[in-house]
């Protein structure tokens, strides 16, 4: 029952926001009272933190997946993207931002894990693209593994991007290419003009 509850409040949050969904709306979802919810958690911050670390952990084995590929590194960023903006239904409700709002906690919580993962795979993702010719060897890696993880928090930022003016697929799509332009070596540039022309 604790994981029907988990993932049944995952796909709420994250298609009507944090804020927007009752207890009462998970419950009448799951055609059971709101006394078995609070038997499992008793406040809905701690079914927003216990959520939002489910959220986490799916995309977090999503991604090691890709991965253990070891593909192109050029291309697993494509595909870590697409897996992303999949399993976080493009986020036009803003999820993470009523997180950062309403849920201080859990954010700060979740924000600590994601920069764990985000600089784990993007310092790998960088040293390999590095040794296969693809990014310029000259990179600080740990910076631009920083600034991507800056750039990732700050394009959801619904005050500087409003999602009636930006999806946020489109956002990514943006960044990931702002991001490889500025790292890419010729040969990198080519397989992303590649990747890009294929959409």
């Amino acid at each position: 029952m604790k994981e029907d509850i988990l993932n049944t409040a995952a796909e709420m949050f994250l298609n009507y926001g944090f804020k927007s969904v009752t207890m009462d709306d998970i419950a009448e979802k799951l055609g059971i009272s709101k006394k078995t919810i609070y038997n499992h958690y008793s406040t809905k911050s701690k079914l927003v933190l216990s959520t939002s670390h489910h959220i986490f952990e799916k995309i977090n084995t999503g991604i090691e997946k890709i991965r253990e590929k070891q593909q192109n590194p050029i291309k697993e960023n494509f595909e870590i993207k697409r897996f992303v903006i999949h399993h976080l239904k493009d986020e036009n409700t803003s999820p993470h931002f009523q997180l950062q709002k309403y849920y201080p906690k859990a954010f700060e919580s979740l924000k600590g894990k994601q920069f764990q993962l985000l600089d784990n795979c993007i310092s790998d993702n960088i040293n390999r693209g590095i040794k296969s010719g693809y990014y310029r060897k000259d990179l600080p890696v740990d910076f631009i593994s920083r600034i991507h993880f800056v750039g990732m928090l700050g394009i959801k930022d619904v005050n500087l991007f409003p999602v009636e003016k930006y999806s946020h697929s489109k956002l990514m799509d943006y960044f990931l290419e702002y991001h490889l332009r500025a790292i890419c070596t010729p040969k990198g540039i080519e397989t992303l003009e590649e990747i890009l022309n294929e959409k």
